[in-house]
């Protein structure tokens, strides 16, 4: 399972009993400018002037505000 890390905006890949019992999900209406995981693996200016990459980071936003450090977004993490 890929998820973000909140604080950093980066991926991780996690396995079995190691994937984090709580975190963030965005599911949500996929519009023409989503990020998809390969853009994300390299975020740039280009990619984070995208609509899509708004709604990943008002998602991190709202979990590290809640104490979550982790989330999973379907445009990216798949």
């Amino acid at each position: 399972m890929r998820l973000i890390d909140v604080h950093t905006f980066q991926l991780h890949e996690f396995f079995g009993s190691q994937i984090p019992e709580r975190y963030a999900i965005l599911s949500h209406t996929w519009g023409a400018a989503e990020v998809t995981f390969h853009e994300f693996q390299s975020v740039t200016g280009s990619v984070r002037a995208k609509k899509g990459f708004k709604k990943i980071e008002y998602a991190c936003n709202e979990a590290r505000a809640r104490g979550i450090a982790w989330a999973w977004v379907d445009t990216c993490c798949i």
